[in-house]
């Protein structure tokens, strides 16, 4: 390269996915089994390099959303860009990660360059200390914190609910996703303070012990005020 010259430097740019989910009341995270190298038959986050200059880059996210998850029309949101450069060893490669919950996903199905797909307990990861390809650990525990710091500030712990639900369900959604017991005085005290989060609906329902328990729904709000926030 002459003096005054510049070139660009050769820099890869890909998406990785979060997809987080609630089954049988523990979080989950959508993981696939790696078919190509680097990590063949490691799991990792769903993923892959844009296609060509011209897509954009959720266009990108929502495409490997669907060919090796088969999941579409699900909310996404950024989490951050991960860009050391060791963290592929195909080359210097750029990740913006993206974060989806959404309640009752169903059974994935792996395609393209992915030899399974599997919904996977979060704290089996975290806790337990699964390993998963690249940088991929990171990436699921920053989005696991934006999820738990949307159900203090939002109404989207009532998504995973059904239609009506008592409070003892609700607290079953936030001690799922932030990983705590909670007592269940003081989050119906905090529930009920949450101005518009949750509005009585219909008769009561008998409880697996057998007593009555008051239903709820949705209320009209998005944005919780005031915020259910973690003692924890």
């Amino acid at each position: 390269m002459t003096k005054g010259q510049w070139e660009a430097p050769s820099v890869l740019l890909a998406v990785d996915l979060v997809i987080l989910t609630l089954r049988h009341a523990r979080l989950h995270v959508l993981l696939i089994e790696r078919g190509v190298e680097p990590f063949k038959g490691a799991l990792a986050l769903p993923g892959g390099f844009l296609r060509d200059q011209d897509e954009a880059i959720e266009a990108a996210a929502r495409r490997e959303l669907s060919e090796e998850a088969g999941l579409v029309d699900v909310h996404l949101e950024m989490i951050g860009v991960y860009g050391k450069p060791d963290r592929d060893p195909r080359g210097r490669v750029v990740s913006v990660a993206y974060l989806a919950i959404a309640p009752r996903l169903p059974e994935p199905v792996a395609g393209t360059d992915a030899a399974g797909a599997c919904w996977t307990p979060v704290e089996q990861i975290l806790s337990a200390g699964m390993e998963v390809a690249f940088d991929h650990r990171q990436i699921l525990v920053d989005g696991v914190e934006r999820a738990r710091a949307k159900l203090e500030h939002t109404t989207l712990a009532t998504a995973f609910c059904g239609e009506t639900f008592t409070i003892s369900e609700l607290q079953q959604v936030y001690e799922a996703v932030w990983g705590v017991q909670l007592d269940p005085r003081n989050f119906y005290r905090k529930v009920q303070s949450a101005r518009g989060f949750i509005v009585t609906a219909g008769p009561m329902r008998r409880t697996e012990n057998g007593r009555p328990a008051r239903l709820f729904k949705a209320g009209p709000v998005q944005v919780l005020y005031p915020p259910m926030v973690r003692t924890v």
